[in-house]
């Protein structure tokens, strides 16, 4: 056992169940300080963090260039500049350079490409970004099935389209509101709180209402609004605090940075953003563990499954699209199992890879679960066997088992069978009520 196995043996040991209610919380606070940092050191957030630069690099440009152009027939694109700037605040007077030049770059991105192929580029650019974003918050979220290709294409093309003039939009109502002496009359109205606000404060409330919007919409599951926006609070916060540190470190850096010449501002910039992506997706595993508890402990290891766990999860996962299917409901997606059985996605998709495999489940477009045969003609032996002897395996077909554990197989399969014998799904959901 190494030290993460002591640490987590003694936050998790039994003997903290019986503690008043303030000591236990304060143990659950350090419960997830300490997952966010196993999962920062030795998780994948570093990884998916230095992926988004990458992608970020090709895609900032072609994705400022269309939010500009939408914006632009609004007359709001002025208002877009103060935005990158801001973020790009942290990197000092580095910071206003950089704005500068990628203002620049847009700007010719807009008078020279936004047409014809060029145009398709640039959302196919910004498609990629945000799937790779999707991606990533799939992986925190343990979802194994991504967006369908024209999910991602509607719902990410009207974030892209409708997200800027949202945003820029309701700053501007803000600060009309701020000074209109309509305001006085509101009182205690939540309006009146967000518009009450001081000025340093406003820029901060924005960012953690944006991240807690990514981490309610971006992942392919449902997201809680509590989690969402208790990660949302805790990202913002980072990143505030980051920054101000970011800041410090630029000036003070100064005689050190000027080592790198004129590189020195792509290098600030890069670290900065890796920074804010990193920042971002630990916002996001906390709104997951906040919302699925259970995960704290046994972080991003791989849950251990028995074939005999694998069957159970097979069995259920029909049993509940088969009710489901008689009732008439709306067909349950693999995040409404996973809520109902307490299952992880990772470990549910793979059983409902051999379902679909062996011809028992089928997807509709909107990811829902349906039946390929009526529940009558679904024997649960089919089931255990689609998951015990998959269609499609990796190995051969031609296996040269000794006699004594063909015999030995033989027999297995014979017991099941005999255990089994003619029950099929509709007798499991008669008898589930």
């Amino acid at each position: 056992m190494g030290p993460s196995g002591y640490i987590e043996g003694w936050l998790w040991h039994p003997r903290w169940a019986a503690l008043p209610a303030a000591p236990r919380l304060g143990l659950v606070l350090v419960r997830y300080v300490y997952a966010l940092l196993r999962d920062i050191v030795a998780g994948p957030l570093t990884l998916h963090a230095m992926g988004l630069v990458y992608v970020t690099l090709l895609s900032v440009v072609p994705l400022l260039a269309v939010s500009f152009s939408v914006v632009k027939a609004f007359g709001f694109h002025h208002q877009l500049e103060p935005l990158l700037f801001g973020f790009l605040e942290p990197l000092g007077a580095r910071g206003a350079e950089l704005t500068a030049r990628v203002i620049a770059f847009v700007d010719a991105a807009q008078s020279g490409v936004l047409a014809g192929v060029g145009l398709l580029f640039l959302f196919i650019t910004a498609l990629t970004m945000a799937g790779q974003m999707e991606d990533s918050f799939n992986r925190i979220w343990r979802v194994e099935r991504p967006r369908s290709l024209g999910r991602r294409v509607t719902e990410y093309l009207s974030v892209i389209l409708v997200g800027p003039v949202v945003m820029v939009t309701a700053m501007t109502l803000i600060a009309g509101l701020r000074s209109n002496t309509l305001v006085q009359a509101l009182g205690d109205s939540p309006l009146g709180i967000i518009t009450g606000m001081p000025g340093e404060i406003l820029p901060y409330a924005l960012v953690c209402l944006g991240f807690s919007l990514v981490y309610w919409f971006v992942p392919n599951t449902p997201v809680r609004l509590r989690a969402a926006l208790a990660g949302g609070g805790l990202g913002g916060v980072l990143w505030a605090g980051t920054g101000v540190l970011f800041t410090t470190f630029v000036v003070n850096a100064a005689a050190t940075i000027s080592i790198y010449a004129t590189f020195a501002i792509v290098i600030s910039a890069l670290f900065w953003l890796y920074l804010s992506w990193l920042i971002l997706l630990i916002g996001a595993q906390f709104a997951f563990y906040l919302q699925h508890p259970d995960h704290l402990r046994i972080g991003y290891r791989p849950a251990v499954t028995g074939t005999g766990q694998l069957e159970a999860a097979a069995i259920t996962v029909m049993l509940l699209v088969a009710r489901t299917f008689r009732t008439g409901n709306t067909p349950l997606t693999v995040a409404d199992i996973a809520a109902q059985t307490g299952l992880p996605g990772l470990t549910l998709g793979p059983v409902i890879g051999r379902l679909e495999s062996a011809q028992l489940l089928a997807r509709s477009s909107g990811e829902g679960l349906l039946l390929q045969r009526e529940p009558r003609n679904v024997l649960v032996e089919d089931i255990v066997l689609a998951v015990r002897q998959p269609a499609g395996a990796d190995i051969g077909e031609r296996l040269h088992w000794p006699a004594p554990v063909a015999t030995l197989a033989m027999q297995m399969e014979g017991g099941i069978a005999g255990a089994l014998g003619k029950r099929s799904l509709a007798d499991l959901v008669d008898e589930a009520g």
